[in-house]
């Protein structure tokens, strides 16, 4: 009786903790968009961008229209009070300027200029390349199984 208790008790040790292996494939995907945010960040930092800002006019471009902040907030999932200082920053760097909104003299929108559809574009092609080049190193198959892990965490 007691061996097969401590069996029991054994095997249900075992399966509450997380296997080794598994651990680390966690750490393994960890490391790898870390990775990927790197060589993304020195990429865009080539053409005068971060990713953040890139994000921020790059749902301006698709908008084609001046978005108000809280908006662009939602769309790049970053909070109000963060936005309001990346659009101070592109608007210091001549990429977006504040409009005030037609039908609300409260609020204000962010449109993007012709200096930031000029870095946009400039942007697009980096990661437009850096997308190329993963196709390359991996492939359908892999990147097909790759995008069903992905979905099957979020």
């Amino acid at each position: 009786m007691y061996t097969l208790y401590y069996s029991v008790m054994n095997n249900r040790a075992a399966a509450t903790e997380p296997r080794e292996a598994d651990a680390g494939s966690l750490f393994s995907l960890i490391r790898a968009a870390h990775a990927l945010e790197d060589k993304l960040e020195q990429a865009l930092a080539d053409v005068g961008l971060s990713s953040a800002k890139y994000s921020v006019l790059n749902e301006l471009a698709k908008a084609k229209e001046p978005l108000a902040l809280s908006e662009l907030a939602a769309r790049v999932s970053c909070v109000r009070s963060n936005m309001t200082q990346l659009v101070d920053r592109l608007e210091a760097d001549g990429l977006v300027e504040r409009v005030d909104c037609p039908n609300d003299r409260r609020s204000v929108k962010a449109a993007i200029t012709t200096e930031g559809k000029r870095r946009h574009h400039a942007g697009a092609e980096t990661v437009g390349r850096l997308q190329a080049e993963l196709s390359r190193k991996v492939n359908a198959k892999d990147r097909a199984a790759l995008q069903r892990s992905l979905g099957a965490l979020g």
